[in-house]
């Protein structure tokens, strides 16, 4: 895959692969270049399939649900048991990707560091969110 500009396992791999994700100029291209091996199977299995059948704006959502999901299991059968914050999180991540597609967010315009910081902050804001829903739901 050079979904990164370099062959997978390349020296440069994993520092390209950060520089472009969260260099990125929207959320759609941070998830274009965020795991790229993971999204690959995403798109082929869940995204594409859904997509058959639903909007793509509920196609994405659904798709991040599922990989927050197998995130989850995957923690569960660690011996960590069910969480469920993943998925939630996930959930809060589809969601702004979903809206910010809707709305053609756009900060190509900004310079690196700043283009950083913006992907961290939605990152985090979508964390903190899926907090919020978790006490909510909790309490």
């Amino acid at each position: 895959m050079k979904r990164n500009g370099v062959p997978l396992g390349a020296n440069d791999s994993l520092r390209r692969n950060l520089s472009n994700a969260f260099g990125a100029c929207s959320p759609s291209h941070f998830w274009k270049h965020w795991n790229p091996i993971w999204g690959y199977y995403l798109a082929g299995y869940v995204y594409l399939p859904l997509r058959r059948y639903l909007p793509q704006p509920l196609a994405t959502l659904v798709t991040f649900c599922a990989s927050g999901v197998l995130h989850d299991l995957a923690i569960g059968l660690l011996g960590q048991g069910w969480q469920g914050f993943i998925s939630l999180w996930f959930f809060c991540m589809g969601l702004f990707l979903v809206v910010s597609q809707a709305v053609r967010l756009d900060y190509g315009k900004y310079p690196f560091i700043i283009r950083v910081g913006i992907n961290l902050v939605h990152l985090l804001a979508c964390f903190v969110c899926a907090l919020q829903i978790r006490d909510l739901v909790l309490n």
